[in-house]
Protein backbone atom coordinates (compact mmCIF):
# COMPACT_ATOMS: atom_id res chain seq x y z
CA UNK A 1 0.00 0.00 0.00
CA UNK A 2 2.81 2.37 0.93
CA UNK A 3 4.60 1.45 -2.27
CA UNK A 4 1.56 2.36 -4.34
CA UNK A 5 1.28 5.74 -2.61
CA UNK A 6 4.96 6.46 -3.19
CA UNK A 7 4.70 5.56 -6.87
CA UNK A 8 1.59 7.73 -7.28
CA UNK A 9 3.33 10.66 -5.59
CA UNK A 10 6.35 10.31 -7.87
CA UNK A 11 4.08 10.17 -10.89
CA UNK A 12 2.31 13.35 -9.82
CA UNK A 13 5.59 15.17 -9.29
CA UNK A 14 6.92 13.98 -12.64
CA UNK A 15 3.68 15.04 -14.34
CA UNK A 16 3.79 18.49 -12.80
CA UNK A 17 7.44 18.96 -13.79
CA UNK A 18 6.70 17.79 -17.32
CA UNK A 19 3.65 20.05 -17.51
CA UNK A 20 5.69 23.04 -16.37
CA UNK A 21 8.42 22.32 -18.90
CA UNK A 22 5.84 22.03 -21.69
CA UNK A 23 4.19 25.29 -20.65
CA UNK A 24 7.51 27.10 -20.49
CA UNK A 25 8.50 25.79 -23.91
CA UNK A 26 5.14 26.86 -25.34
CA UNK A 27 5.42 30.28 -23.77
CA UNK A 28 8.99 30.81 -24.89
CA UNK A 29 8.11 29.63 -28.40
CA UNK A 30 5.06 31.85 -28.53
CA UNK A 31 7.21 34.73 -27.27
CA UNK A 32 9.26 34.47 -30.46
CA UNK A 33 6.49 33.94 -32.96
CA UNK A 34 3.33 34.97 -31.09
CA UNK A 35 1.13 37.97 -31.78
CA UNK A 36 1.60 40.98 -29.46
CA UNK A 37 -0.88 43.27 -31.20
CA UNK A 38 -2.26 44.47 -27.84
CA UNK A 39 0.55 46.95 -27.13
CA UNK A 40 0.17 49.80 -24.67
CA UNK A 41 2.42 52.86 -24.61
CA UNK A 42 3.30 54.19 -21.15
CA UNK A 43 5.28 57.38 -20.46
CA UNK A 44 6.89 58.08 -17.08
CA UNK A 45 9.55 60.32 -15.54
CA UNK A 46 12.84 59.18 -14.08
CA UNK A 47 12.47 58.26 -10.42
CA UNK A 48 8.79 57.33 -10.76
CA UNK A 49 7.20 53.93 -10.28
CA UNK A 50 4.93 52.21 -12.77
CA UNK A 51 2.69 49.15 -12.60
CA UNK A 52 2.08 46.97 -15.66
CA UNK A 53 -1.34 45.37 -15.14
CA UNK A 54 -2.22 41.84 -16.25
CA UNK A 55 -5.99 42.56 -16.07
CA UNK A 56 -6.28 39.24 -14.18
CA UNK A 57 -8.66 39.30 -11.21
CA UNK A 58 -7.12 36.37 -9.36
CA UNK A 59 -4.42 33.86 -10.31
CA UNK A 60 -5.38 30.20 -10.10
CA UNK A 61 -2.98 27.57 -8.79
CA UNK A 62 -2.09 26.09 -12.17
CA UNK A 63 -1.83 29.43 -14.01
CA UNK A 64 1.53 30.38 -15.44
CA UNK A 65 2.54 34.03 -15.84
CA UNK A 66 5.77 35.05 -17.52
CA UNK A 67 7.24 38.56 -17.76
CA UNK A 68 10.10 39.34 -20.16
CA UNK A 69 11.97 42.49 -21.19
CA UNK A 70 13.10 43.26 -24.72
CA UNK A 71 15.64 45.98 -25.51
CA UNK A 72 16.82 46.31 -29.09
CA UNK A 73 17.43 42.69 -30.19
CA UNK A 74 17.92 41.18 -26.72
CA UNK A 75 15.05 39.61 -24.73
CA UNK A 76 15.37 38.23 -21.20
CA UNK A 77 12.97 36.73 -18.67
CA UNK A 78 12.62 38.94 -15.58
CA UNK A 79 9.80 37.35 -13.52
CA UNK A 80 7.25 34.55 -13.42
CA UNK A 81 4.53 32.99 -11.31
CA UNK A 82 3.76 29.26 -11.34
CA UNK A 83 1.88 27.24 -8.77
CA UNK A 84 1.38 30.64 -7.08
CA UNK A 85 5.13 30.76 -6.48
CA UNK A 86 6.79 34.06 -7.45
CA UNK A 87 10.23 34.06 -9.06
CA UNK A 88 12.07 37.31 -9.86
CA UNK A 89 15.23 37.19 -11.98
CA UNK A 90 17.10 40.38 -11.16
CA UNK A 91 20.42 38.89 -10.07
CA UNK A 92 21.66 37.79 -13.45
CA UNK A 93 24.33 39.87 -15.12
CA UNK A 94 22.05 40.92 -17.98
CA UNK A 95 19.28 41.86 -15.52
CA UNK A 96 21.40 44.09 -13.30
CA UNK A 97 19.32 47.10 -14.30
CA UNK A 98 16.33 45.60 -12.42
CA UNK A 99 18.09 44.78 -9.15
CA UNK A 100 15.75 45.46 -6.19
CA UNK A 101 13.32 47.31 -8.47
CA UNK A 102 10.79 44.58 -9.40
CA UNK A 103 7.67 43.61 -7.47
CA UNK A 104 4.87 41.21 -8.47
CA UNK A 105 1.36 41.23 -7.07
CA UNK A 106 0.74 37.69 -5.86
CA UNK A 107 -2.99 37.91 -6.53
CA UNK A 108 -3.04 39.45 -10.04
CA UNK A 109 0.52 38.94 -11.31
CA UNK A 110 0.88 42.65 -12.18
CA UNK A 111 4.50 43.85 -12.39
CA UNK A 112 5.68 47.02 -10.62
CA UNK A 113 8.98 48.73 -11.46
CA UNK A 114 10.26 51.23 -8.90
CA UNK A 115 12.84 54.03 -9.05
CA UNK A 116 12.81 54.01 -12.84
CA UNK A 117 15.75 55.21 -14.94
CA UNK A 118 16.19 55.57 -18.69
CA UNK A 119 17.74 52.08 -18.69
CA UNK A 120 14.23 50.72 -18.15
CA UNK A 121 12.89 52.09 -21.43
CA UNK A 122 11.88 49.27 -23.72
CA UNK A 123 9.26 46.61 -24.48
CA UNK A 124 7.78 44.50 -21.66
CA UNK A 125 6.00 41.30 -22.70
CA UNK A 126 3.40 39.44 -20.67
CA UNK A 127 2.34 35.85 -21.38
CA UNK A 128 -0.31 34.08 -19.32
CA UNK A 129 -1.42 30.49 -19.71
CA UNK A 130 -4.37 28.81 -18.11
CA UNK A 131 -6.52 27.05 -20.67
CA UNK A 132 -5.34 29.43 -23.41
CA UNK A 133 -2.21 31.45 -24.03
CA UNK A 134 -2.73 35.22 -23.78
CA UNK A 135 -0.20 37.90 -24.68
CA UNK A 136 0.15 41.61 -23.94
CA UNK A 137 2.99 44.06 -24.30
CA UNK A 138 3.88 47.44 -22.80
CA UNK A 139 6.15 49.96 -24.52
CA UNK A 140 7.68 51.94 -21.67
CA UNK A 141 9.21 55.37 -22.43
CA UNK A 142 11.21 57.02 -19.64
CA UNK A 143 11.80 60.80 -19.77
CA UNK A 144 14.18 63.01 -17.84
CA UNK A 145 12.70 65.21 -15.13
CA UNK A 146 11.28 68.47 -16.44
CA UNK A 147 13.01 71.59 -15.21
CA UNK A 148 10.86 74.58 -14.34
CA UNK A 149 11.14 77.22 -17.11
CA UNK A 150 12.93 80.46 -16.24
CA UNK A 151 11.65 83.88 -17.34
CA UNK A 152 14.28 86.58 -17.75
CA UNK A 153 14.88 89.95 -19.40
CA UNK A 154 15.63 89.77 -23.09
CA UNK A 155 19.24 90.92 -23.75
CA UNK A 156 18.04 93.89 -25.83
CA UNK A 157 15.41 94.86 -23.25
CA UNK A 158 16.20 98.08 -21.27
CA UNK A 159 15.84 98.15 -17.51
CA UNK A 160 12.50 99.14 -16.01
CA UNK A 161 13.91 102.44 -14.74
CA UNK A 162 15.27 103.35 -18.17
CA UNK A 163 12.19 102.26 -20.11
CA UNK A 164 9.78 104.88 -21.42
CA UNK A 165 6.12 104.61 -20.55
CA UNK A 166 5.18 103.68 -24.12
CA UNK A 167 7.88 101.10 -24.92
CA UNK A 168 7.15 97.38 -24.94
CA UNK A 169 8.71 94.83 -22.62
CA UNK A 170 10.82 92.04 -24.19
CA UNK A 171 11.07 88.78 -22.23
CA UNK A 172 12.77 85.40 -22.70
CA UNK A 173 11.58 82.02 -21.39
CA UNK A 174 14.23 79.28 -21.18
CA UNK A 175 14.38 75.58 -20.35
CA UNK A 176 17.74 73.79 -20.02
CA UNK A 177 18.74 70.19 -20.73
CA UNK A 178 15.44 69.19 -22.33
CA UNK A 179 14.46 66.87 -25.15
CA UNK A 180 11.18 66.03 -26.92
CA UNK A 181 9.43 69.01 -25.30
CA UNK A 182 7.31 71.98 -26.31
CA UNK A 183 7.98 75.44 -24.87
CA UNK A 184 5.02 77.84 -24.96
CA UNK A 185 3.85 81.30 -23.90
CA UNK A 186 0.24 81.67 -22.68
CA UNK A 187 -2.00 84.60 -21.76
CA UNK A 188 -4.64 83.00 -19.59
CA UNK A 189 -5.71 79.92 -21.54
CA UNK A 190 -4.82 81.42 -24.93
CA UNK A 191 -1.66 80.20 -26.66
CA UNK A 192 0.54 83.11 -27.81
CA UNK A 193 3.54 81.24 -29.28
CA UNK A 194 5.34 77.90 -29.00
CA UNK A 195 8.39 75.98 -30.17
CA UNK A 196 9.12 72.21 -30.14
CA UNK A 197 12.37 70.25 -30.12
CA UNK A 198 13.28 66.57 -30.43
CA UNK A 199 17.07 66.80 -29.96
CA UNK A 200 18.68 65.45 -26.82
CA UNK A 201 19.66 67.63 -23.87
CA UNK A 202 19.64 71.11 -25.32
CA UNK A 203 18.66 74.53 -24.00
CA UNK A 204 15.48 76.00 -25.47
CA UNK A 205 14.40 79.66 -25.44
CA UNK A 206 11.29 81.51 -26.60
CA UNK A 207 10.96 85.34 -26.67
CA UNK A 208 7.84 87.38 -25.91
CA UNK A 209 7.08 91.10 -26.22
CA UNK A 210 4.30 92.64 -24.12
CA UNK A 211 3.12 96.16 -23.32
CA UNK A 212 2.86 95.81 -19.53
CA UNK A 213 2.85 93.20 -16.80
CA UNK A 214 -0.24 91.46 -15.42
CA UNK A 215 -0.71 88.06 -13.76
CA UNK A 216 -2.19 86.33 -16.82
CA UNK A 217 1.10 85.56 -18.64
CA UNK A 218 2.83 82.21 -18.13
CA UNK A 219 5.53 80.07 -19.72
CA UNK A 220 5.01 76.29 -20.00
CA UNK A 221 7.45 73.50 -20.85
CA UNK A 222 5.67 70.21 -21.57
CA UNK A 223 6.02 66.60 -22.52
CA UNK A 224 2.97 64.95 -24.06
CA UNK A 225 1.84 63.76 -20.62
CA UNK A 226 3.08 66.34 -18.11
CA UNK A 227 4.14 69.99 -17.94
CA UNK A 228 5.83 72.60 -15.74
CA UNK A 229 4.62 76.23 -15.56
CA UNK A 230 6.17 79.54 -14.48
CA UNK A 231 3.90 82.59 -14.09
CA UNK A 232 5.14 86.05 -14.99
CA UNK A 233 4.92 88.13 -11.80
CA UNK A 234 8.34 89.79 -11.58
CA UNK A 235 7.93 93.56 -11.56
CA UNK A 236 11.71 93.95 -12.02
CA UNK A 237 11.25 92.80 -15.62
CA UNK A 238 8.24 94.90 -16.66
CA UNK A 239 6.09 97.73 -15.41
CA UNK A 240 2.70 96.61 -14.19
CA UNK A 241 -0.38 97.61 -16.17
CA UNK A 242 -1.70 99.53 -13.13
CA UNK A 243 1.31 101.91 -13.18
CA UNK A 244 -0.03 103.84 -16.16
CA UNK A 245 -1.97 103.59 -19.38
CA UNK A 246 0.93 102.04 -21.31
CA UNK A 247 -0.75 102.81 -24.63
CA UNK A 248 1.57 102.53 -27.64
CA UNK A 249 2.64 105.87 -29.17
CA UNK A 250 1.17 105.00 -32.55
CA UNK A 251 -2.10 104.15 -30.86
CA UNK A 252 -2.17 107.56 -29.14
CA UNK A 253 -1.51 109.37 -32.44
CA UNK A 254 -4.27 107.41 -34.17
CA UNK A 255 -6.74 108.10 -31.37
CA UNK A 256 -5.97 111.85 -31.38
CA UNK A 257 -6.28 112.01 -35.18
CA UNK A 258 -9.64 110.26 -35.12
CA UNK A 259 -10.86 112.59 -32.35
CA UNK A 260 -9.81 115.72 -34.28
CA UNK A 261 -11.41 114.38 -37.45
CA UNK A 262 -14.67 113.74 -35.61
CA UNK A 263 -14.62 117.23 -34.09
CA UNK A 264 -13.97 118.80 -37.51
CA UNK A 265 -16.82 116.90 -39.14
CA UNK A 266 -19.15 117.88 -36.29
CA UNK A 267 -18.15 121.57 -36.55
CA UNK A 268 -18.75 121.64 -40.33
CA UNK A 269 -22.13 119.99 -39.84
CA UNK A 270 -23.16 122.52 -37.15
CA UNK A 271 -22.02 125.46 -39.33
CA UNK A 272 -23.96 124.19 -42.33
CA UNK A 273 -27.05 123.70 -40.20
CA UNK A 274 -26.72 127.21 -38.77
CA UNK A 275 -26.38 128.80 -42.20
CA UNK A 276 -29.28 126.82 -43.58
CA UNK A 277 -31.48 127.83 -40.65
CA UNK A 278 -30.49 131.51 -40.95
CA UNK A 279 -31.29 131.54 -44.67
CA UNK A 280 -34.61 129.86 -44.05
CA UNK A 281 -35.50 132.47 -41.38
CA UNK A 282 -34.56 135.33 -43.69
CA UNK A 283 -36.60 133.88 -46.54
CA UNK A 284 -39.54 133.42 -44.18
CA UNK A 285 -39.31 137.03 -42.97
CA UNK A 286 -39.13 138.36 -46.57
CA UNK A 287 -42.17 136.38 -47.58
CA UNK A 288 -44.17 137.63 -44.58
CA UNK A 289 -43.31 141.32 -45.29
CA UNK A 290 -44.28 140.93 -48.96
CA UNK A 291 -47.59 139.40 -47.99
CA UNK A 292 -48.28 142.22 -45.54
CA UNK A 293 -47.49 144.88 -48.18
CA UNK A 294 -49.81 143.18 -50.67
CA UNK A 295 -52.53 143.03 -48.03
CA UNK A 296 -52.10 146.72 -47.19
CA UNK A 297 -52.27 147.72 -50.88
CA UNK A 298 -55.38 145.66 -51.32
CA UNK A 299 -56.99 147.29 -48.26
CA UNK A 300 -56.12 150.75 -49.59
CA UNK A 301 -57.63 149.93 -52.97
CA UNK A 302 -60.75 148.61 -51.29
CA UNK A 303 -61.10 151.70 -49.12
CA UNK A 304 -60.65 153.98 -52.17
CA UNK A 305 -63.31 152.13 -54.13
CA UNK A 306 -65.68 152.29 -51.18
CA UNK A 307 -65.15 156.06 -50.82
CA UNK A 308 -65.82 156.64 -54.51
CA UNK A 309 -68.98 154.58 -54.42
CA UNK A 310 -70.18 156.44 -51.29
CA UNK A 311 -69.57 159.82 -52.97
CA UNK A 312 -71.42 158.68 -56.05
CA UNK A 313 -74.37 157.48 -53.97
CA UNK A 314 -74.51 160.82 -52.11
CA UNK A 315 -74.50 162.72 -55.41
CA UNK A 316 -77.27 160.56 -56.80
CA UNK A 317 -79.31 161.10 -53.64
CA UNK A 318 -78.83 164.87 -53.73
CA UNK A 319 -79.79 164.99 -57.42
CA UNK A 320 -82.89 162.95 -56.86
CA UNK A 321 -83.89 165.13 -53.84
CA UNK A 322 -83.45 168.33 -55.88
CA UNK A 323 -85.55 166.98 -58.73
CA UNK A 324 -88.30 165.97 -56.27
CA UNK A 325 -88.39 169.44 -54.80
CA UNK A 326 -88.65 171.05 -58.26
CA UNK A 327 -91.54 168.76 -59.12
CA UNK A 328 -93.33 169.54 -55.86
CA UNK A 329 -92.88 173.31 -56.34
CA UNK A 330 -94.21 173.05 -59.90
CA UNK A 331 -97.32 171.21 -58.72
CA UNK A 332 -98.05 173.87 -56.11
CA UNK A 333 -97.78 176.68 -58.68
CA UNK A 334 -100.21 174.98 -60.99
CA UNK A 335 -102.71 174.50 -58.23
CA UNK A 336 -102.79 178.16 -57.38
Amino acid sequence: MAIHKSVRCCENVAFEVLKKMVLLVLLLFSGVSGDYSDERVISVLEGDSVTLNTDVTEIQRDDLILWSFRYQSSETRIAEIYKQIISIYDNKENNERFRDRLKIDEQTGSLTITNITKLHSGLYKLQTMDVHVKRKSFNLAVYALLTVPVISDSPQNPSVSGRSSVSNCSLLCSAVNVSAVTLSWYKGNSLLSSISVSDLSISLSLPLEIECLDDSYSCVVAYSFINRTTHLNNTDLCQTCSDGPHVPFKGIIAAVFLLLLAISVLAVWILCRHRSHKKAVQESKGTAIGERIKAMKKDEQGQKRGSEESTKRERNFLGQSFIARLVHASVRVNNQ
